[in-house]
């Protein structure tokens, strides 16, 4: 019988178009729940998918603070994660998901607030 050989699986190897780098960051922003070190994760995948060290040029970073800061180990600053998103060539935006005054949107809003206490 013959032994299989696995190999870890990297996504940022399978992320090539910015258009599948989009749908990936869109994909892990709707799966995180607002989980920041998951984002700055997926983030990290993508900077590794573009060349870690010119999106780290870009974003005006070491190298090294970048690896760090996206390592999935801690949650970046907002500045940081703005930064790296220009890099890679993504814009910030904000969309409403609910209608104002809906009970799920204020439930939402207040476990915002409490998650930041």
């Amino acid at each position: 019988m013959t032994k299989t050989i696995t190999t870890r699986y990297d996504v940022a190897e399978h992320l090539r178009t910015p258009e599948e780098m989009a749908a990936y960051l869109e994909a892990c922003l709707e799966e995180a729940n607002g989980d920041a070190v998951f984002i700055a994760k997926a983030l990290g995948d993508i900077a590794r998918a573009k060349g870690m060290s010119q999106v780290a040029r870009d974003a005006g970073l070491s190298r090294e603070s970048l690896y760090k800061a996206l390592s999935g180990e801690r949650s970046p600053g907002f500045d940081t994660i703005l930064e790296v998103l220009g890099a890679l060539g993504f814009k910030f935006h904000a969309k409403t998901v609910l209608e104002a005054g809906s009970s799920a949107l204020q439930s939402a809003a207040a476990d915002t607030r409490s998650s930041r206490r």
